[in-house]
């Protein structure tokens, strides 16, 4: 169960991995340093919109700042290459290009 203060501190948290400042994140979302001060002092939920607008400005996903694991938070422009050709790929392909996959882990 997530506590009242968890949002405020991740987006905090998230804020230093990237190097970026409140007010930077302000810049990029268009949401005030005051309103981003104030859910952080208060540990207040902000609106589904407003997370929204916050994943974007830090260049992340809602599921990726739910996330627990932090590394993964940026795919590599090869990462997303694979990634695009996967979501157009049928099951049937999808299970080829896995038992492929492993073949070539195990030598």
């Amino acid at each position: 169960m997530l506590d009242e203060k968890y949002i405020a501190n991740r987006i905090e948290e998230l804020c230093d991995k990237k190097q970026m400042s409140m007010y930077a994140l302000s810049k990029k979302t268009g949401i005030s340093q005051s309103s981003l001060s104030n859910l952080k002092k208060r540990g207040s939920t902000p609106t589904f919109y407003t997370l929204d607008r916050i994943c974007d400005g830090l260049g992340i996903t809602l599921p990726q700042f739910f996330s627990d694991d932090i590394g993964k938070l940026e795919l590599s422009s090869e990462q997303k290459k694979v990634l695009e050709i996967w979501e157009s790929l049928t099951d049937k392909e999808k299970e080829a290009v896995e038992i492929y996959v492993r073949g070539m882990k195990l030598k």
